[in-house]
């Protein structure tokens, strides 16, 4: 991790905060983690406003930490540095207030002036939203210059006057549509996907396939003891059919290595990280499932199911999104048939599943009507040329038509 955006301040200026007490929320390129306290002493100023992205190492808070040692020697003031334990190189020793005062250049500036953004504490902030009040707009009362929960309500008590000391703009352009500050897990997705297409020669190849040998196996494992507390789909048996077909295709399990004296080499993996791409608030996230070649159906239901819940509900960790080695990313979901999907950066191969429909399909000179799904599959053309890919998709698909014979 090289950077982190600060999602939410849990403390404000004049907190008293302990040891490990977590203090602020931050979003990497994987998840959202909590930041603790490396000590404890009261909160001077919070260097970094929500929002902002900065790099690992920036002081992000100031603290008072008084020493117990020296009685009559003043408070000095540390910074909590992103990321980790310890000031280090961020730590940064100054006199107590009246000592900065002589000095203003040296004393970290507090967001609220740095931004202009209101000083207040979450329960305050969430008042202010709850009765409509816009903070900028509210004169604070508190000793750190934070606004108070009377100063929210002494305002939402006179909106004329309030609204009588706003400056507004002499005309006022009409207001089209919204935007969206991109931050945390969208923005890395985004600068992924541009290293992706940058970097590697695309190339993509659909088959429709007849899944009804899927389907009933799927209805099967729904019914069946091992499959108890689990929600097999057809995307279990997609997982299992992709693990299978590796094996007999391993160059689409691997990565193109560019060496710092400018060779290259495709490193070819012995085990197979199987990344689920799963849509969540925060955004597109793809953990992956570990040594998926190692469980089984069973075991492939479950693990996918796990982590599609945790994406779902913003608990994945950075370690569960690092090291996949092939991705599956089911369309069909949103009601589409399939799509070109966009590899993940490091990865020779992604997957995309289509909805399944009932279609007209010819079989043994017959018409007849079967349950059709469409595959994609997008492949790094440095890596897998077309024989291999067309391999490799033929042998999903043959999987998915007869699964049970495959797994037999």
């Amino acid at each position: 991790m090289t950077e982190a955006e600060i999602v939410n301040w849990r403390v404000a200026v004049g907190d008293v905060v302990e040891i490990n007490q977590p203090i602020v929320d931050i979003e990497t390129a994987k998840a959202v983690v909590e930041l603790p306290c490396p000590f404890s002493g009261t909160v001077s100023a919070l260097l970094v406003a929500e929002g902002r992205v900065v790099p690992v190492g920036t002081p992000i808070m100031s603290v008072e930490v008084s020493s117990p040692a020296e009685p009559s020697a003043e408070g000095e003031a540390r910074e909590a540095v992103l990321v980790g334990y310890g000031v280090a190189h961020g730590t940064t020793r100054k006199r107590h207030l009246r000592a900065r005062s002589h000095a203003p250049a040296a004393a970290p500036t507090p967001v609220a002036m740095s931004t202009g953004r209101p000083l207040a504490k979450p329960p305050v902030r969430f008042l202010a939203r709850e009765l409509g009040i816009d903070l900028a707009t509210v004169a604070p009362s508190g000793p750190h210059g934070d606004i108070t929960r009377d100063d929210v309500q002494r305002a939402a008590a006179a909106p004329a006057l309030v609204a009588s000391t706003r400056v507004l703009p002499t005309v006022a352009p009409p207001v089209r549509g919204e935007r969206i500050p991109v931050r945390g897990v969208r923005r890395a997705m985004a600068e992924a996907m541009v290293r992706s297409v940058s970097t590697a020669p695309h190339v993509t190849e659909w088959l429709d396939v007849d899944v009804s040998g899927t389907v009933r196996l799927v209805e099967q494992m729904r019914e069946h003891p091992a499959f108890a507390g689990l929600k097999p789909t057809p995307l279990t048996v997609v997982a299992a059919a992709m693990v299978n077909a590796v094996t007999r295709t391993p160059i689409i399990n691997s990565s193109w290595v560019d060496l710092p004296d400018g060779s290259s080499e495709i490193e070819v993996y012995s085990h197979v990280n199987l990344g689920i791409a799963v849509a969540s608030d925060r955004g597109l996230v793809v953990p992956n499932v570990r040594d998926a070649g190692s469980l089984s159906l069973s075991g492939l239901a479950r693990a996918i199911g796990e982590l599609t819940q945790r994406a779902r509900r913003g608990e994945l960790t950075p370690a569960d999104s690092v090291e996949g080695t092939i991705t599956v990313t089911n369309v069909g979901v949103f009601g589409v048939d399939g799509g070109t999907p966009i590899l993940v950066p490091g990865e020779a191969a992604i997957l995309a599943t289509g909805r399944i429909m009932d279609r007209a399909w010819v079989s043994n000179g017959g018409l007849c009507v079967r349950p059709v799904m469409q595959l994609s599959l997008t492949f790094d053309h440095r890596i897998v040329d077309g024989a291999a890919g067309s391999t490799f998709l033929s042998d999903v698909a043959t999987f998915l038509e007869s699964p049970t014979v495959a797994l037999a």
